[in-house]
């Protein structure tokens, strides 16, 4: 994890991507989403008088279209800082051009690290499971071309797929595929910390206690509800092309003072 020594005193904060940075799984009793983007705007917001957040973030886009429908718009805000992760969905498809992928987030690095003091990109993390070890080459593949982009244009890059933490199983919601609330708080934290302000938890990255791993039937039984509520409408939705973000607004698409969520 990259971290800037001396921060400045950021003002404004533009959050760019996917599911991951709407913050999904981490539920609100209204039934909206938090998210590590919104715990990391309240943080930020605590210290300074005036600051404004903006979250584009809509679940389920690809690369294409975060660059097409929240690259430019982000850049327009001229926000201090700025961060940009996507490209995972793409990964996870059965196919995926990864050329065009890294060819894409090239071309939304470069529009976004002009626009603001501080871009800051992510090597997302990954729940342990055959999941990970399937596209687990075309993820370190996204990954180096993060770290290479980063490299060129004084970006930084929080290694969250790196983190052991966020590896474990307990962090990640039923659906497999987004953080818990623990989860994103510990994504907060790394971020926060990368950003060069002082640790509130140094121990983000740290594993959770071992505990006893489910018997055999509970395994099933939580198997059994996975693919009946998320893996099937998944499967689904990818062969009519339909996404779950579509017609899903932006989260916060205006950048304002931040007051809560929203």
């Amino acid at each position: 994890m990259q971290t800037n020594p001396t921060p400045l005193p950021y003002g404004s904060l533009v959050a760019v991507g996917d599911s991951f940075t709407e913050g999904m799984s981490d539920l609100l009793p209204d039934g909206s989403y938090r998210g590590w983007a919104d715990l990391l705007a309240a943080r930020m917001a605590a210290r300074t008088p005036g600051f404004r957040y903006a979250n584009l973030a809509v679940r389920g886009k690809l690369i294409r279209q975060i660059v097409d429908e929240q690259v430019d718009v982000a850049a327009a805000m001229n926000a201090d800082v700025i961060t940009l992760v996507g490209g995972l969905n793409d990964t996870l498809r059965p196919k995926c051009d990864m050329g065009r992928v890294k060819g894409l987030l090239t071309e939304a690095v470069e529009r976004l690290a002009p626009s603001c003091k501080q871009l800051v990109l992510m090597r997302s993390p990954g729940r342990q499971g055959p999941v990970l070890e399937r596209f687990r080459p075309r993820m370190e593949e996204l990954f180096a071309c993060v770290e290479e982009l980063a490299g060129r244009h004084g970006a930084l890059v929080v290694d969250l797929y790196g983190a052991p933490a966020l590896g474990d199983p307990r962090l990640w919601d039923v659906d497999r595929l987004h953080l818990t609330a623990e989860g994103h708080r510990r994504v907060a934290e790394a971020v926060w910390q990368s950003l060069g302000y002082e640790p509130e938890d140094g121990e983000w990255h740290v594993p959770m206690p071992a505990t006893a791993p489910p018997d055999w039937v509970t395994r099933r039984v939580a198997d059994a509800r996975f693919a009946r509520q998320h893996l099937l409408p998944w499967i689904g939705r990818r062969l009519t092309g339909r996404s779950s973000g579509d017609g899903r607004p932006p989260k916060r698409p205006e950048l304002l003072p931040y007051e809560g969520p929203a």
